[in-house]
Order: C-alpha cells, then sequence, then structure tokens
C-alpha cells in the first residue's frame, strides 16, 4: 500500500516498526525518550490525538497543521512535512545505536501513512491505537503506560488534543465506554481466532 503525501489540515494513521521486526524500544527509557524526541520534532508541525508505542512499532493519530499554524519554511514548496518526522527517527536511531551498540537502520525504510478522511475512520483508530497493547495481548490497555489513554482520560497536562478527541466521542464516559467495547470485539475475536486454529 502506497503512504499517503502529508498535507497541511489533514488526518492520518502514521506508524511504522522495527527493521526485520526488532525492537525499537528495549527499557522504559527508551519509551520516554522517544516521546521527548515527538515533542521536539513532531508537535511544532502536528497535532497529536493519540499514540501507542509497543516493543517493535508504534501507531500515531495526528493531524498536520492548517498552513497558519506550520512553520514557514514548510510553506511555499519549502521543505517537506516529512522532513521532522525523517529527523526525529534519525536522532532516534542514532542514539539508540550508540546505547545498545548497534548498527544501521532500526525502523522499517518507509514508513506508513494512511489519510483519515472521515469522524467514523478517526473514532475507530482512535479506540484500535488506544487498544492496541490488549490487541497484541501485550497488556490491559487501561494500564498500558506507553500509550495516550491515560492522558485522554485524566485532567493532567497534555500535549495531546484531548478535548477534541472527547468531543468526538461526547464525553470521557463515552470514550471509555466505547474503548472497552472495542477491547472486548478484540477479545470475542481473538478468542474465535484460537478456537479455529485447533
Amino acid at each position: 500500500m502506497k503512504s499517503e503525501v502529508l498535507k497541511a489540515d489533514t488526518f492520518f494513521h502514521y506508524y511504522n516498526r522495527g527493521n526485520n521486526r526488532e525492537n525499537i524500544f528495549r527499557e522504559e527509557a527508551n519509551y520516554f525518550y522517544f516521546l521527548g524526541l515527538v515533542k521536539k520534532y513532531l508537535i511544532p508541525v502536528a497535532d497529536f490525538y493519540s499514540y501507542c508505542l509497543l516493543p517493535n512499532h508504534f501507531h500515531f493519530v495526528l493531524r498536520v497543521k492548517d498552513e497558519d499554524e506550520l512553520p514557514p519554511e514548510y510553506l511555499d514548496g519549502g521543505r517537506k512535512l516529512s522532513q521532522p518526522f525523517a529527523n526525529m527517527f534519525n536522532a532516534y536511531t542514532k542514539a539508540f545505536n550508540k546505547m545498545y551498540q548497534r548498527q544501521g537502520s532500526l525502523f522499517q525504510e518507509h514508513p506508513k501513512r494512511q489519510r483519515i478522511d472521515n469522524d467514523a475512520y478517526l473514532r475507530n483508530l482512535i479506540l484500535y491505537v488506544n487498544t492496541n497493547s490488549s490487541h497484541h495481548a501485550m497488556a490491559d490497555y487501561e494500564t498500558y503506560p506507553y500509550s495516550s489513554y491515560e492522558a485522554l482520560i485524566s485532567n493532567g497536562k497534555t500535549a495531546l488534543k484531548r478535548d477534541e478527541v472527547i468531543k468526538l466521542f461526547e464525553n470521557v464516559a463515552s470514550l471509555k465506554a466505547c474503548m472497552a467495547d472495542k477491547n472486548r470485539a478484540i477479545e470475542a475475536l481473538q478468542g474465535w481466532m484460537l478456537e479455529d486454529e485447533d
């Protein structure tokens, strides 16, 4: 599937995984360093609605900012909007390689970008991304520390577009209920698949 070109005022599901399915996060410090780089490189050009970081891959639900919100170097045929993403992943790879005495690419060469063109798709992706740790049987999504779930349902300070996400689901209680329904659907599907394989 060909990745969409990043455009201003457009929602995207942006995701990638480790090269050869290698883990891109080995310890807690890796997750926090990665999120620090997101704030440094990506928050200036994109609004984040959800994320989930798993040991060998990650998901972002984001919206590239309006043209009047973007730094001027990205306008009028200037720098490509993909450049801050490339810069961020290069910075993370260099630090990761240095820490673990490895060489070469860490991420798959081409990240996936799918344009989100309607609210139903956006809501479903927010649910999918925030329950992703359950989907991969890593941990209960409600207690998994490396996703946006806790920030979305709390009142703490966050760089996420929490109010916009809550508005998509009407209120926090409705968001929680939709997450629980999505998780139950995943569990039912996994159960069916396991039974089918026997």
